[in-house]
């Protein structure tokens, strides 16, 4: 039980109570991450990603809108040397994560291999609209995607023909809803994937009771009514966790500030990431504050995976580590769809080594896939 606490971020790091919430801090109230960890980059020191820009990539700051007409920002990506139509991908990045953290990272590979490539913020995150900050909505996201197929083939260099996606952690499971719903997508990958449907109203590995889910339908019910009489929005655990007691326990972090000594391993693969100069960024949920307390509500109500079969007869390719908490999300959805969906188990590898280790992600077998299913 303890591990399943932890993964919801259990407010053993930094406890608070929905009566003590307060209102949503302004952008800008933290500017650096933990001190005294080293990791493989940092933010400042390379124009604001967690990565360098690849000599032979040229990256484009660009804007566009979803069917909402919320304004979505992201990075185009483009090989240097590109000629003709080229083979396009959307790339995602992990669930409160930026397009300067991982996806972008991704997506510079990609172009260094000769796609185009557009990482960008999910609505209401990042640098895209959405008039209230840090708040999720699996609809929204999913049309993210959507949004990103149409700017990508209105592009002269894209061949709007052969244009996929690439999901990463949650909201691969977003990607995975999007390309059964629109068949602009041709074929979509996904790494260390989550079903942020399933982990919201079920808890890892389902292991929330009846009465527990019921408890937190209550809470989030209750924190709305906070949230009215405020006039606010406040701050809170997406995956709500559970006390000794059995009383919900959330906080008003994804992760602590400071790392505690007798810290969980999964807490402690996020925070490696997400908290220290390997991925740390001042616009990353992840890396300085929580979402809107009452995210959960929407993803109660949205199952993500209900139209599955609709991706065949395209392919889908699932990447996730022997060592990843989250690899029975990935197993599970292969196991519905075994005829369309590859499943590649990366030795040794944990969650968010598939986050930025290029030394672990199989970018090879997902050149091979795309190259295939993009032709």
């Amino acid at each position: 039980m303890e591990r399943r606490k932890a993964l919801g971020l259990i407010a053993a790091t930094g406890t608070a109570t929905a009566a003590s919430f307060t209102a949503l801090p302004s952008f800008g109230a933290e500017t650096g991450p933990a001190a005294g960890t080293t990791g493989q980059g940092k933010a400042s020191g390379k124009g604001g990603y967690t990565f360098a820009l690849d000599k032979n990539v040229k990256r484009t700051s660009v804007r566009f809108s979803n069917r909402y007409g919320i304004e979505v920002a992201g990075d185009l990506y483009v090989p240097r040397n590109a000629k003709g139509k080229l083979p396009a991908l959307v790339v995602s990045g992990p669930f409160g994560a930026v397009k300067e953290q991982s996806s972008g990272l991704y997506a510079n590979e990609f172009a260094r291999r000769g796609y185009v490539a557009l990482a960008f913020d999910p609505s209401f995150t990042g640098e895209s609209g959405g008039t209230v900050r840090d708040v999720a909505s699996p609809d929204i996201y999913t049309e993210d995607f959507s949004a990103a197929v149409d700017f990508l083939g209105l592009r002269t260099i894209v061949d709007r023909e052969r244009i996929g996606v690439q999901g990463i952690c949650g909201l691969s499971g977003m990607a995975l809803t999007a390309a059964a719903a629109d068949s602009r997508i041709k074929a979509v990958a996904t790494s260390a994937m989550y079903d942020m449907s399933r982990s919201m109203s079920r808890g890892h590995e389902d292991f929330y009771t009846r009465e527990q889910r019921q408890k937190v339908v209550d809470h989030l019910s209750r924190q709305r009514w906070t949230d009215a009489e405020q006039g606010a929005f406040a701050r809170g655990s997406h995956e709500v966790p559970f006390d000794g007691n059995g009383d919900v326990a959330p906080s008003d972090r994804v992760l602590p500030k400071t790392l505690p000594a007798d810290a969980d391993p999964v807490t402690r693969i996020f925070f490696d990431y997400y908290r220290t100069e390997r991925g740390y960024h001042p616009r990353s949920i992840n890396s300085t504050t929580a979402w809107t307390a009452t995210t959960p509500m929407s993803f109660f109500a949205f199952q993500q995976m209900t139209n599955l079969d609709m991706l065949a007869p395209r392919k889908a390719l699932m990447v996730t580590g022997t060592e990843a908490h989250s690899r029975y999300y990935s197993e599970d959805v292969r196991a519905k769809s075994p005829d369309n969906i590859d499943l590649v188990v990366v030795p040794g590898a944990d969650h968010v080594d598939l986050y930025d280790r290029k030394d672990v992600i199989p970018f090879d077998r997902l050149d091979e896939f795309f190259t295939k299913n993009l032709a």
